[in-house]
């Protein structure tokens, strides 16, 4: 039965991922109860909440539709060269470019480079000010100008105000 083989499969992906079920239904937006009766086998959930877990496993949704049995499984032998070049409707230049195009994604990455084992990392310059403070020191704060002319000003508007108050 295909609905327990996909729980099974779903719960493998979730543990290998170190997730909660609490965590992975927050995730996928799904509901505790529900993502555990999927993972059971209990339910079979539709393509939107397959896709929803799938984003949150960050593993690929058409995996999970052929568990699921939504999606058929790709013949690993499928001739993609063959039906291209059959194609009446795409010129030869064009199918030459979509050949060359399908087999570069088909090829192994290139080697990553690494740094050699006897190699330092770069060294990142420093600014000159950086190198004349003493080690632990920090850069001295800038003063601020205090705003002590609106102060004033509000104040000597206040005490106005009272002094005229008080004579009338």
């Amino acid at each position: 039965m295909k609905v327990r083989e996909l729980g099974k499969f779903i719960r493998d992906q979730r543990r290998t991922a170190s997730l909660s079920l609490r965590k992975l239904s927050s995730l996928a937006g799904v509901s505790n109860p529900y993502l555990s009766q999927i993972e059971r086998g209990l339910r079979r959930p539709s393509a939107d909440i397959l896709q929803a877990i799938a984003k949150a496993l960050s593993i690929s949704a058409e995996t999970l539709y052929i568990k699921a049995g939504i999606l058929d499984e790709r013949p690993d032998d499928a001739d993609v060269v063959g039906v291209i070049r059959s194609d009446p409707t795409v010129s030869e230049k064009q199918k030459q470019i979509m050949i060359e195009l399908y087999q570069s994604f088909k090829a192994p990455p290139p080697p990553t480079q690494r740094p050699r084992e006897g190699s330092q990392p770069k060294k990142r310059k420093v600014a000159a000010a950086a190198k004349s403070r003493p080690a632990g020191k920090a850069r001295p704060a800038k003063k601020r100008a205090a705003p002590a002319k609106k102060k004033l000003a509000k104040k000597s508007s206040a005490t106005a105000k009272k002094k005229t108050r008080r004579k009338t």
